[in-house]
């Protein structure tokens, strides 16, 4: 999928923020989404402030890089939140790896939630994330 991420940013990066968007990002491309037009502008918007390079380059590291030494060394509280709808990264290859890494993580996956569930379920994720920091 990376790999498709990176071709499509090269190649009209104005389009690839907003078909990832619209797509998979948010879970916009499942039958029955509430589609936020909105949502879609604001992720385009601000892909299209950054700088193509770097977001060209951060695909390749966060998609290439094995942090498995770095999960082992976090010893402070860490909460592991994914979507079990996520798209872009499933979390059977992610949430669920990493906190078996982490020594002292607590894992929350959500039924149904998207990659971009801060935003798509944000009520839900800012509670958990204010329960968890008052912990």
């Amino acid at each position: 999928m990376f790999d498709g991420f990176r071709k499509a940013l090269a190649a009209n990066r104005a389009q690839f923020y907003l078909d990832v968007a619209s797509g998979p990002f948010y879970g916009f491309n499942r039958d029955g989404a509430e589609i936020s037009q909105g949502t879609i502008q604001n992720w385009w918007r601000q892909g299209m402030i950054g700088s193509a390079k770097a977001h060209y380059e951060g695909i390749k590291a966060f998609s290439e890089t094995d942090q498995t030494e770095d999960l082992k060394s976090i010893t402070l509280p860490v909460l592991v939140m994914q979507g079990d709808d996520d798209q872009v990264v499933p979390y059977k290859n992610a949430a669920i790896l990493q906190d078996k890494l982490l020594p002292n993580s607590q894992l929350k996956i959500y039924p149904g939630f998207p990659h971009g569930m801060h935003t798509s379920h944000a009520d839900t994720i800012n509670a958990d994330l204010l329960a968890f920091i008052r912990a």
